[in-house]
C-alpha cells in the first residue's frame, strides 16, 4: 500500500517545483522529501522524478501517480472533516488569511464573535494578499482565506478551492475638501478625474493593477499601500485616490468622498478547501464573517470595535 506521505511529498513537488518549497510547505526537513520520493520510486518501481534545471519536474509516471494522490489526499481530508463534524466541537486551531483592508473591516469583529460562541477554538490571523493566500490553501498552511477580486479583473480559483460570496465592496474617489470634485450633482464620471494628480497603491498590487485598467496610461504621483496614509495625503491637496469603502472607518477632516460612474467596486469572497467543507470549524468561520459583513458600518461611521468599550485584542 503506497504511504500517504510519500504522496504528500510528490503532490508537493508537483505544486511547488523543488525539494525545497515542498519541504517548506510540509514542514519537514529537505532530506526527509528526497527520502519519500526515493522510497517511492523503490515502491512504484518507477522514475517519478527527474531534474530540470534548479526545479524538478514530474515524468509521465509522475503525473499520473500525483493525480490519483491529490484524489486520495482530498479523500482523507474529507475523512477527516467528516469525523469533526460528527463530533460537533467547534475547536482546534484555525488559520485564517486576509487583505489587509478586510483585516480592518471584518476581522475584528468576526474574531470576537468566534471567541464569545467557540472558546475552544483557537483562530490565528495572517495578513496575506491574495496569491498567498490561495498557495497556503493548497499546501493546508491556511484553512479559511478572504479573497477580494475587481470586477473588471476576474479571478480564477484554484482547482479544490471552494468558495461563497460575501458581497461587493464599492470604492469612491477621494478628494480634498476643497477640489472642484468636491461638490456637486450625481456621480464623478472617470473623464472628469483622468488629468487630475493621483495618490495610488504601489506596483503588482490589486488596487494598482484595477487603477491602471480604469485609467489607462495614468502614473501616480504618490505611491503608497496603506489606505489610511493615502487619506492623509489627500486631506494634505496633494492629490486624489479611490479607496475602497471598506478600507474606511471614518474620513479625517479635509477630504470628501464622492461615488464615481461607473460604479466601480470589488468582490469580497470567503475560500476554504473543499475537502474540508464540513469541519464545524470552517462552518462557523464563514457564518462569522458573513456576520460581520452584514454588521459593517457606514462610510464615515466609527465601527463598534474601535470604541474604546470594543477594542479587540489578537494575540
Amino acid at each position: 500500500m503506497l504511504d500517504l506521505a510519500r504522496l504528500q511529498a510528490l503532490r508537493a513537488v508537483q505544486t511547488f517545483g523543488t525539494v525545497t518549497a515542498a519541504a517548506g510547505a510540509l514542514h519537514i526537513t529537505p532530506s526527509a522529501v528526497s527520502q519519500h520520493l526515493a522510497k517511492l520510486e523503490r515502491e512504484t518501481k518507477a522514475t517519478l522524478v527527474e531534474k530540470d534545471g534548479r526545479r524538478l519536474r514530474l515524468t509521465e509516471a509522475g503525473r499520473v501517480l500525483a493525480e490519483h494522490a491529490a484524489r486520495v489526499l482530498a479523500a482523507v481530508e474529507e475523512a477527516e472533516a467528516a469525523l469533526a463534524a460528527h463530533q460537533e466541537t467547534v475547536s482546534g486551531r484555525l488559520s485564517i488569511a486576509s487583505f489587509p483592508t478586510a483585516c480592518r473591516g471584518l476581522l475584528p469583529h468576526a474574531l470576537r464573535r468566534l471567541a464569545a460562541d467557540h472558546p475552544a477554538l483557537e483562530p490565528a490571523l495572517l495578513e496575506s494578499d491574495r496569491e498567498s493566500s490561495f498557495a497556503g490553501i493548497l499546501r493546508g498552511t491556511v484553512d479559511v482565506a478572504l479573497i477580494d477580486e475587481w470586477l473588471e479583473i476576474p479571478v480564477t480559483y484554484p482547482a479544490g478551492v471552494a468558495s461563497v460570496e460575501l458581497g461587493l465592496d464599492v470604492g469612491d474617489l477621494i478628494v480634498p475638501a476643497g477640489h472642484r470634485l468636491a461638490d456637486g450633482p450625481g456621480p464623478v464620471t472617470l473623464d472628469e478625474v483622468r488629468d487630475e494628480r493621483w495618490i495610488g497603491s504601489t506596483p503588482n498590487t490589486v488596487c494598482h493593477e484595477w487603477l491602471l485598467r480604469m485609467l489607462p496610461g495614468l502614473e501616480p504621483a504618490i505611491l503608497v499601500n496603506e489606505f489610511e496614509t493615502q487619506l492623509t495625503f489627500v486631506a494634505e491637496g496633494l492629490g486624489v485616490a479611490f479607496i475602497p469603502r471598506l478600507a474606511r472607518t471614518a474620513l479625517p477632516a479635509g477630504v470628501v468622498a464622492r461615488p464615481v460612474a461607473p460604479e466601480a467596486a470589488r468582490r469580497v469572497s470567503v475560500a476554504w478547501r473543499a475537502a474540508a467543507a464540513v469541519r464545524p470549524a470552517i462552518g462557523a468561520t464563514v457564518a462569522a464573517l458573513r456576520e460581520a459583513w452584514a454588521m459593517r458600518p457606514a462610510p464615515g461611521e466609527m465601527p463598534e470595535w474601535a470604541t474604546p468599550e470594543g477594542v479587540v485584542q489578537v494575540v
